[in-house]
């Protein structure tokens, strides 16, 4: 009987390995068509490998906890019909032209060349993959262990290989930075000790461990959560942070959407939410602004032709994910409708493709669903802006009318936009802000559904 290899499919654009967590079959277990056979995580999202054939488990290759490289063989399963295993055989077969390229690129993806057994001298403190999902080669291990350098140390060192790898070089550029630090010499302090003379720069200590008293309980962060920190982190430490915030009168909107919600949702099964109508007046305002909808790379700005919306979900364990609707402006309030809350469905239960959540040029953050009025958000990385909408208020609003002025009873809400002021000054950022608000603010309560 034939065996079918199980590979590690391509799982986005940037992709090129993945960890397995989790193994759902043993050898020997009866497999069927689109059994999902493991658990896998990269550091975009968690997804499952499915069964393309029928068959038994015969080995599994690689052991949980292990990474692994896109199209490298996982598992072998026995199949029954040697028919199908002949035409599955057919079907993977690639043309040598092609394996050739991808031979190339795969070995492209290691940021240095290391000699065979330097694996065996690891440093047993310092894992392959650290804690932010980053790959660690063994001659970065190895030098870094001499060094006496930690794991939490070596993840604080940017790293300028595919995917942001550290290499070799980074590393020792690293320590080259770091003996100056530790040692000036006496030139520097002379200059140091004349007047007028720029400061050595002040040490910061580095934060105590916090105490652990009698009936605490100690929580280890999740591989997300982990990764959630680097990305903010590295956002605050990127980008100029500036934060503007405008209110804004949504009446129209709410009577609007009141008054057609129940309809929308027997007609087309979708509900009606706030979230695409959000995403609907971002995407005009990025038009009119599309500096807004930009990155920063090195001494240049890239403006970006496609708008992307990434939408904050929190997931039912509190961590966070950003799932992507591209060619927002493209599309109608039914398309996005139906694209927001397939997103968010999938999202809670963990069945996004990792192409689904990369690509963003713009994100929103929905601070309302959690009654809250109003944030700071930090900026998604990277993208240059991030839009947080508060909640909708009921409160007493003075309004202007041609017979004077009145209170009445207005819904009420907050637009907060995070914006990098490192290509964004305040004018731009609070005309956009303007613009986003006046698409809502504006509605057109006799607009068809």
């Amino acid at each position: 009987m034939a065996k079918f290899e199980i590979i590690m499919p391509k799982l986005g654009e940037s992709i090129t390995e993945a960890t397995i967590t989790k193994w759902l079959k043993q050898p020997g277990d009866t497999i069927e068509e689109d059994d999902p056979l493991a658990e896998i995580a990269t550091d975009k999202v968690d997804s499952e490998i499915p069964s393309p054939v029928e068959g038994v488990l015969k080995e599994l290759l690689f052991k949980e906890g292990e990474t692994v490289e896109v199209g490298k063989v996982i598992a072998l399963i026995q199949l029954n019909d040697e028919d199908e295993a002949e035409e599955l055989e057919k079907s993977k077969e690639i043309p040598e032209k092609d394996k050739s390229s991808d031979e190339k690129s795969a070995e492209g993806s290691t940021s240095e060349p290391f000699e065979a057994g330097e694996a065996s001298d690891q440093s047993p403190e310092i894992a392959t993959q650290g804690a932010s999902g980053r790959f660690y080669s063994p001659l970065v291990r190895n030098i870094a262990r001499e060094e006496g350098i930690g794991s939490s140390e070596l993840n604080g060192i940017e790293g300028s290989g595919k995917e942001g790898r550290l290499t070799k070089d980074d590393l020792l550029r690293y320590l080259e930075n770091r003996s100056k630090q530790a040692t000036p010499t006496k030139e520097v302090k002379a200059q140091a000790s004349q007047p007028g003379a720029i400061p050595e720069p002040i040490k910061v200590k580095p934060t105590p461990e916090p105490r652990v008293e009698s009936g605490d309980e100690v929580i280890e962060m999740t591989r997300l959560r982990k990764l959630i920190v680097e990305h903010m982190v590295t956002s605050r430490d990127t980008s100029v942070h500036v934060t503007s915030v405008a209110e804004f009168d949504v009446t129209n909107l709410v009577a609007w959407r009141e008054k057609h919600k129940k309809a929308f949702e027997k007609r087309e099964g979708e509900k009606l939410t706030f979230t695409p109508i959000f995403i609907w007046a971002i995407a005009k305002a990025l038009k009119d602004y599309p500096l807004i909808n930009s990155s920063v790379s090195g001494n240049n700005i890239i403006t970006r032709k496609n708008i992307n919306i990434g939408m904050a979900a929190a997931l039912p364990d509190g961590n966070l994910i950003v799932p992507v609707i591209r060619n927002a402006d493209h599309k109608s309030l039914l398309g996005l409708a139906k694209d927001v809350n397939d997103l968010a469905a999938r999202a809670r239960i963990n069945k996004l493709k990792p192409d689904e959540i990369q690509g963003g040029t713009f994100t929103l953050t929905n601070l309302g669903t959690f009654d809250t009025i109003f944030a700071t958000p930090i900026i998604n990385q990277p993208q240059v802006a991030i839009l947080g909408t508060g909640s909708i208020k009921k409160k007493p609003v003075v309004v202007e009318t041609q017979f004077g002025d009145t209170i009445a009873i207005r819904s009420m809400m907050y637009l907060s936009l995070s914006y990098d002021h490192r290509i964004i000054d305040g004018a731009l950022g609070g005309m956009a802000l303007k613009r986003m608000g006046e698409y809502l603010q504006n509605w057109d309560i006799n607009q068809a559904v």
